[in-house]
C-alpha cells in the first residue's frame, strides 16, 4: 500500500497496462494491508517490494525511499534454474548488477541462509571490509533483511564484487550446503536458537578477546594461522595441518573417542584459535556439519560454585533458548554427532583430569568439573565432537586414551611472524622496519614465534627494536618493556620523555601484583568486583589496561576481570614476589619446588580472602602442587629469576632494602642449583658397553630457561660443572627457539663434549641459530622432525667447520632441498673426521646427491651416509656410486625410497665389489628389476665384506625373490 500511494498511479505486480488497477488498490486498502501485515512481520511487504524492483514496476530511487520495519520471519529457500544456463549466464556477462535486481526475490531466498559465509568469501576476496560486513550483521535485522542488505551493498561495489557473489551462489547450490539439507527437519524454535547463538558467539568473538582486549583489534585484521601439526605420525599428512582438519578425520588414532586435544604451551594462540573457529561457525563459514557449537572457558567453570546438570551447564553457560527448551537439548541429546563443544584451557582448572567418578544421567546434578570429565570421556552424550585446549605439561595419560587425536599448536613460522607483524602495523613502511630489526636481532625473532611475544614486539617496537647492545634478551626484559610501554602510554607526562614506572606505579603494581599471586596460588583467572576488594583494586588500576573484562556468553554473569593474558598475570606474581614485604622467607623455595604456596603468610590480608570461591577444600592445602598449578607456577618462578638478575638489581633498591633483593637472589639461585642436582643424580648408570646418557625429566628444561633469565653465567658454570653425560636427549620436550637459546646459553658451559638430541621438537631455522654458541661442545646434534629449511643449515655449517668437537649430524624428517648439499659437500671436504651424515625423508634430488659426491671424493672420514626418502634416482645413484668406490670408510650406506632403478643398482654395485668397508647396503622401496639384482649378486661374489643388502619392495616378482635369495644370501627381501 506504501508502494501505492507512493508511486500515484502505478499499479502493482505487473499490471500497468490496466487503467483501472490503481483504484482497485485504493478501493481495496484495508484488505490489502490486513493479507500483508497479518503475519506479524514485514516480510510479505518486502518480499512484494524485491519483486516490484526485479520487474522494473519501482526504481531504485523508489525503493529507497519506502521505510519497512525490521521484524523476522524465515523464508523458504528457491532459486530459479534458468540463471545457471550457460546461455543465459552468457547474455549477463556484463550486467552481474543488474542481474542482482531482476533476480533480486530469490537471491534473497538463497543468501539469507548463508549471509555469513558469503561475507566472509567477500571479505577474504578483498570487495568488503570488516566494517561492510558487521554493517549488514546488525542485529535488529532478520536474515531476510541481512540478504537485502547484502545485495544493496554489493551493487554499490560494481560489477566485479556482483560477478563474485553470482559465482558463489553457484557454486553452494552446484555442491549443496549441508547446513540447509540438516535445518530443514528442525523446528523453528531451533533455528531461532541457533541463529541466537550464532548471534552471540559472533558478538563474542568479532574482536581479539586475549592479549590484544585493550586496543580491539578485529579477528578478521589480526588472525594469523599458527603452525598446527598432528602429534601422532598419520602417512597421508606430511607437515602442517589446516583448521579445518581440527575436527575431521584427518589423523584419527581412536576412532571410539569423540574428544581432539589441542595442545600448545602459553601464549601459542590456542584460545585464539577456538575464537577463530567459533567466529567462522558463526558466518557459517565452517564446521558447517554441525548445527550446535557451545563454547566452554575453563577458566570460568573455576568460578561455579553450585552443582549443575549437564542441560544446567549447557544453556547457563553458553545461551539460553528463548523457549522450548526441552525440545532443543532432546534434539542435543538425539543428535550428538551435530553438536561441537569447545573447552578453552583444560589446564586452567582446579582439578586434574580424572576418570573415577562416572556420569551418564543428562540430568543429574554433579560438580561442573565432573561433567566435564564425563564429556571428555564420553560417558556423557556420547558422539559430541569436543575440542579442548591445554598445555602439554598438563596432558596426562589417563587424559590422552581418552582422545581421538592430539593437534600440535607450534606459534608462528617464521612467514606467520611476517604476516602478523604485516597486519599489526596498517603502515607498510613502519611494518618493514620492524621486519628488518627483527631479522637483525635473531633474539627478538626467536621470541617472535610465540604470537602474545610477537604482539607484544609489535606494540613497543619502538622500545624493543635498534637498541644495539641494550637490545632485549630474555622474556624477562620483554614484559619490563611491555609494562613500561601502558604506563607510558597511560602517564599524562608521557610526552616529557620516559618514566619509572617502578616508582612512579609502584603502588598499583604492587597491587595487581597482589591480585596476581593469589590467582596463581589459588587456580585462579578471572576475578569479580568482591575479590577486587581485598587488594585495593581501585578504578585508577584497572583504567591501566592490565586487567580487562571478561567475556562471558551467560546473560547470568556479573562483570568480571581477567589479566591480558596469563603470562601477563604470572608477570605480575613474579614481581609481587620480587618486591612485596608480606610474604614469608619460604615463598621463594616453595614456589621453585613446586610445592604448597596456599598457607603463605600475608600480612595485609587472609590469603583466602582473594579466592574466587571460599569453599576451599581443607585436604587440598596439605598436598603439593596439582599438575594443573604447576605451568603457571614455573613461569612465575621464570619471570622471578629474571626480575632478579644482576642487570634489573636496580629497579626495586628504592622500594625493598638491597639485602632483602640480595636474600631473594642466593635463595633462587640456590633453588636451581638444587633441581639440577636431583636431575643429575637420577641419571641411571650406563649399559655395560654404552655410554651415558640423560634424558631430560619434566622439569629440567624451565630450570635452563630460569638459569638463562638471570644471565648469569656462575650460576649456569655451576649447574654444568655436574653434569657428567655423552649423550642428552631432550626429545618431544617442546624445544622452540626461546628454549634453544637458553640451552645454548648453558651448555656451552659444558666440560666435556655431548651429543645433543632434540628430535621431535621446534627448533626450525630460527631455533638453529640460536643453538650456535654451544656448537662447540656438541660432539653430535640430532634435530629430527624440526622443520629445519636450507637457510638453518648454511648457517649450522658454517659453525660447524670452525667446532674441532662435532662429528655427526642427523636431519632426516626436515625440508632441506639441493641449495643445502653444497653446505654438506664444503663440510665433508673440510672436516676429516666427520663420521656420520643421516639427510633422511627431506626433498633432496639427484642434483643434490651430485652435489654430495663432491664432497664424498675428498672425505676420508665418513662411516654413515643416510639419504633414504628422498628422490636421487639412477642420476643421483650413479654420482654417488662414483664417488664412493674408492671409499675406504664408509661402513653404512641407506637410499631407501629414492626411486632407484636397476641402472643405478648396476652402478652401486660397483661400491659393492670394490669398497673395502661397506657392510650394509639399504636399497628397499626402490624401482630396482632382475637385471639390477643381477649386478648386485655378480658384485657380492668379489666381497666378503659386504654382510647384507636390502632389496624390499622393488620391481620382483615372487619367483624371482625366491630363487634370488637361494643364490645369495646376503640379499634380504
Amino acid at each position: 500500500t506504501n508502494v501505492a500511494n507512493h508511486k500515484a498511479g502505478k499499479p502493482l505486480l505487473g499490471c500497468k497496462r490496466e487503467p483501472n488497477c490503481f483504484d482497485l488498490v485504493l478501493n481495496q486498502r484495508t484488505e490489502i494491508l490486513r493479507v500483508l501485515c497479518s503475519s506479524g512481520s514485514a516480510e510479505p511487504v518486502e518480499h512484494v517490494t524485491d519483486i516490484l524492483l526485479s520487474q522494473g514496476e519501482l526504481t531504485w530511487e523508489d525503493y529507497q525511499s519506502i521505510h519497512v520495519l525490521p521484524e523476522e520471519q524465515p523464508a523458504g529457500f528457491s532459486f530459479p534454474d534458468h540463471w545457471w544456463d550457460p546461455e543465459v549466464r552468457e547474455e549477463c556477462q556484463n550486467t552481474f548488477c543488474q542481474t542482482l535486481l531482476t533476480q533480486r526475490p530469490s537471491l534473497v531466498s538463497t543468501l539469507q541462509h548463508c549471509v555469513d559465509g558469503a561475507l566472509e568469501a567477500l571479505l577474504t576476496s578483498a570487495h568488503f571490509t570488516s566494517a561492510d560486513c558487521e554493517g549488514i550483521r546488525l542485529p535488529l535485522r532478520t536474515p531476510s533483511q541481512q540478504a537485502r542488505c547484502l545485495l544493496d551493498h554489493v551493487r554499490a561495489k560494481g560489477e566485479a564484487a556482483a560477478k563474485f557473489l553470482l559465482e558463489y551462489i553457484q557454486q553452494g547450490e552446484e555442491s549443496g550446503s549441508i547446513l540447509n539439507k540438516k535445518t530443514q527437519t528442525v523446528s523453528r524454535e531451533f533455528l531461532k536458537f541457533q541463529k541466537k547463538l550464532r548471534s552471540s558467539l559472533s558478538a563474542q568473538s568479532c574482536f581479539l578477546s586475549t592479549y590484544g582486549g585493550t586496543s580491539h583489534m578485529s579477528l578478521d585484521d589480526i588472525y594469523t594461522d599458527g603452525q598446527l601439526e598432528l602429534a601422532e605420525a598419520c602417512p597421508d599428512v606430511h607437515g602442517p595441518i589446516g583448521l579445518k582438519d581440527i575436527t575431521g578425520e584427518v589423523g584419527m588414532i581412536n576412532e571410539e573417542a569423540d574428544t581432539v586435544l589441542v595442545s600448545g604451551e602459553a601464549g601459542s594462540g590456542k584460545s585464539t584459535l577456538l575464537q577463530r573457529l567459533h567466529l567462522l561457525w558463526a558466518r557459517e563459514a565452517a564446521l558447517l556439519e554441525y548445527l550446535l557449537l557451545f563454547p566452554f572457558s575453563c577458566r570460568r567453570l573455576n568460578t561455579e560454585l553450585s552443582e549443575l546438570s549437564f542441560k544446567e551447564l549447557l544453556f547457563q553457560h553458553c545461551c539460553w533458548p528463548d523457549r522450548d527448551q526441552d525440545e532443543i537439548f532432546d534434539f542435543i541429546q538425539d543428535h550428538p554427532h551435530l553438536i561441537l563443544f569447545t573447552f578453552d584451557g583444560l589446564d586452567e582448572l582446579k582439578q586434574s583430569f580424572s576418570d573415577e567418578h562416572r556420569l551418564c544421567c543428562p540430568t543429574q546434578r554433579a560438580p561442573v568439573h565432573v561433567l566435564l570429565f564425563n564429556l571428555i570421556q564420553g560417558s556423557l552424550l556420547k558422539g559430541v565432537r569436543k575440542v579442548v585446549t591445554s598445555r602439554p605439561s598438563a596432558v596426562t595419560p589417563v587424559l590422552k586414551k581418552n582422545l581421538c587425536k592430539e593437534v600440535l599448536l607450534k606459534g608462528f613460522s617464521p612467514s606467520g611472524i611476517d604476516c602478523f607483524v604485516r597486519k599489526h602495523h596498517s603502515d607498510p613502511t613502519v611494518a618493514a622496519k620492524v621486519l628488518q630489526s627483527l631479522h637483525t636481532n635473531t633474539t627478538l625473532l626467536g621470541l617472535c614465534h610465540s604470537p602474545v611475544l610477537c604482539w607484544i614486539v609489535s606494540c613497543c617496537h619502538k622500545e624493543l627494536l635498534g637498541c644495539g647492545e641494550g637490545s632485549p634478551q630474555t622474556i624477562t626484559d620483554v614484559y619490563l618493556t611491555i609494562v613500561e610501554h601502558f604506563f607510558q602510554h597511560h602517564s599524562p607526562l608521557r610526552s616529557t620523555g620516559k618514566i619509572s614506572w617502578h616508582r612512579e606505579y609502584l603502588d598499583p603494581v604492587l597491587r595487581l601484583g597482589q591480585l596476581a599471586f593469589k590467582g596463581i596460588v589459588s587456580t585462579c583467572y578471572i576475578f569479580s568486583d568482591k575479590d577486587l576488594d581485598p587488594c585495593a583494586i581501585t578504578k585508577e588500576d584497572l583504567s591501566l589496561g592490565f586487567l580487562i573484562q571478561s567475556k562471558d556468553l551467560s546473560v547470568f554473569r556479573s562483570k568480571c576481570y581477567e589479566f591480558l593474558h596469563v603470562t601477563m598475570q604470572c608477570f605480575f606474581a613474579a614481581v609481587y614476589v620480587v618486591v612485596s614485604k608480606d610474604l614469608d622467607r619460604s615463598t621463594i623455595p616453595k614456589l621453585f619446588e613446586l610445592k604448597n604456596l596456599k598457607e603463605t603468610s600475608l600480612r595485609t590480608a587472609c590469603f583466602s580472602a582473594c579466592l574466587l570461591y571460599q569453599q576451599v577444600d581443607e585436604c587440598s592445602l596439605d598436598k603439593d602442587a596439582t599438575a594443573v598449578e604447576t605451568p603457571n607456577l614455573q613461569m612465575t618462578a621464570t619471570f622471578a629469576s629474571g626480575l632478579l638478575s644482576q642487570r634489573h638489581r636496580s629497579l626495586w633498591l628504592h622500594c625493598c632494602p638491597a639485602t632483602a633483593i640480595d636474600r631473594k637472589t642466593r635463595q633462587v639461585s640456590k633453588c636451581l642449583s638444587k633441581g639440577m642436582q636431583k636431575h643429575f643424580k637420577s641419571i641411571p648408570q650406563p649399559v655395560a658397553g654404552e655410554k651415558k646418557s640423560m634424558h631430560a625429566m619434566p622439569g629440567f628444561v624451565w630450570l635452563i630457561k630460569c638459569i638463562y633469565e638471570m644471565q648469569e653465567c656462575s650460576i649456569a658454570k655451576d649447574a654444568m660443572s655436574k653434569l657428567e653425560v655423552d649423550h642428552l636427549k631432550l626429545t618431544y620436550c617442546n624445544i622452540g627457539p626461546v628454549e634453544c637459546t637458553a640451552l645454548a646459553f648453558v651448555l656451552q658451559h659444558l666440560n666435556n663434549p655431548v651429543g645433543l638430541q632434540l628430535d621431535n621438537n621446534t627448533v626450525g631455522d630460527v631455533g638453529v641459530e640460536q643453538l650456535l654458541p654451544c656448537m662447540h661442545i656438541c660432539h653430535s646434534l640430532y634435530l629430527r622432525n624440526n622443520n629445519i629449511t636450507d637457510e638453518g643449515i648454511h648457517k649450522l655449517i658454517a659453525k660447524s667447520i670452525q667446532c674441532d668437537n662435532f662429528h655427526k649430524i642427523a636431519l632426516f624428517n626436515n625440508r632441506l632441498t639441493d641449495a643445502c648439499t653444497q653446505d654438506f659437500s664444503l663440510l665433508l671436504k673440510t672436516k676429516q673426521d666427520f663420521i656420520s651424515l643421516r639427510l633422511g625423508n627431506n626433498n633432496i634430488t639427484a642434483e643434490g646427491a651430485k652435489q654430495l659426491a663432491e664432497g664424498l671424493r675428498v672425505n676420508k672420514s665418513l662411516k654413515f651416509l643416510g639419504l633414504w626418502g628422498n628422490s636421487i634416482g639412477d642420476a643421483g645413484a650413479e654420482a654417488l656410486a662414483s664417488a664412493l668406490e674408492g671409499n675406504t670408510t664408509l661402513v653404512w650406506l641407506s637410499l631407501v625410497g629414492n626411486g632407484i632403478g636397476s641402472a643405478g643398482a648396476c652402478a652401486l654395485s660397483k661400491v659393492v665389489k670394490n669398497n673395502v668397508s661397506l657392510e650394509e647396503l639399504w636399497l628397499t622401496e626402490n624401482c630396482i628389476t632382475r637385471m639390477g639384482v643381477e649386478c648386485l649378486i655378480e658384485a657380492l661374489q668379489h666381497n666378503a665384506n659386504v654382510k647384507s643388502i636390502w632389496l624390499r619392495n622393488n620391481d620382483l616378482c615372487l619367483e624371482e625373490v625366491e630363487e634370488m635369495a637361494q643364490r645369495e644370501s646376503r640379499l634380504l627381501f
